[in-house]
């Protein structure tokens, strides 16, 4: 089993009494006010392997809500280029065209990685390369994280604008 570590701009060092659990470990997390204390979990072979499946099958479904997000900017693309919401259109498709790009690179970082998931399975002992695989995989959760966050982002400011023009064209439609 192996322990996966999530560092976000906070020193921590590892308490390496075991508490309860023998398969937790404690990690303390020094503030400026205070410490922290935080359980990890020893995650095996099979868990970070489910994890690169989510994170996989996360990101190809965001891909698939690109595709039908590119759909509706094509649709409503007279109604984004009014002058009035010109710049705001163009500043988010531009968004949306980079995280598409962003999105494909991880996708590859992803598979690649659970391609490399043998060396934790193979039995020998590789403690540098299973290290690297682990940094990896730790380096993914939070690029994984942080990609879905701006996609998110994304497509909110996206949909909030489409559904502005819908709201504005059924005005003009009931009105006449």
């Amino acid at each position: 089993m192996v322990l996966i570590v999530v560092q976000s701009n906070i020193q921590w060092e590892s308490n390496l009494n075991n508490i309860g659990n023998p398969l937790k470990k404690a990690i303390v997390m020094k503030t400026k006010n205070s410490p922290k204390y935080t359980y990890l979990e020893w995650f095996s072979p099979e868990e970070l392997h489910e994890a690169g499946l989510a994170w996989f099958s996360e990101l190809n479904f965001a891909r698939d809500e690109q595709a039908f997000l590119n759909d509706l900017v094509k649709s409503y693309t007279l109604q984004l280029t009014e002058h009035s919401r010109f710049e705001k259109s163009k500043d988010i498709v531009t968004a949306l065209s980079k995280v598409e790009k962003e999105g494909v690179a991880l996708m590859k970082q992803v598979q690649a990685h659970e391609n490399q998931l043998e060396i934790m399975l193979d039995g020998v002992d590789q403690l540098a390369m299973e290290k690297a695989y682990l940094q990896t995989h730790k380096e993914l959760l939070i690029a994984v994280g942080d990609y879905m966050k701006s996609y998110r982002k994304v497509k909110e400011t996206l949909m909030d604008l489409v559904s502005q023009v819908m709201k504005e064209e059924k005005q003009k439609r009931l009105l006449n």
